[in-house]
């Protein structure tokens, strides 16, 4: 009897754990759509933020509920979120600078700047970068003094 207690006790410490994370990552997805500059840094914080915090969620759905149909369900959604948030928010964001989407003001380097053929909508490689000798060091187009990022 006192084991079951201990296990019980020890599942809801598990639950209180989990739901807490998830819901303060939820909350900070939804402040950092209000907080960040542009909507490239509106969208890496919502969907990785959000992505943890439903994911904890469902953990903990899993957990409280042991049903095999609700746990199976539960991990199902939680491996398609894992899959598909990122590539959906590449997708999004990629459209969005193909069709002009304006960079914060504050943003150090743009490294697709001229590299996106408007005419065939592709991306094309730097040239620069395609004959030069992968031993030597490149550029790295970060600016190395106040002045510069202005």
């Amino acid at each position: 009897m006192l084991t079951i207690l201990k296990n019980r006790k020890m599942i809801e410490i598990i639950l209180a754990v989990f739901s807490t994370v998830g819901a303060f990552s939820t909350l900070f997805a939804a402040i950092g759509i209000l907080r960040m500059p542009d909507f490239y840094l509106r969208l890496s914080v919502t969907v990785k933020a959000s992505t943890l915090g439903v994911g904890l969620l469902l953990i903990c759905a899993a957990i409280m509920f042991p049903d095999v149909s609700v746990t199976t369900k539960a991990i199902a959604i939680i491996f398609f979120l894992i899959i598909t948030a990122p590539i959906a928010a590449h997708m999004i964001g990629r459209a969005a600078y193909f069709t002009g989407t304006p960079l914060w003001k504050g943003t150090i380097v743009d490294e697709l700047a001229g590299m996106y053929n408007e005419k065939t909508h592709k991306l094309e490689s730097d040239t620069e970068q395609d004959t030069a000798d992968d031993s030597l060091p490149t550029s790295d187009n970060i600016a190395n003094t106040e002045e510069e990022t202005k």
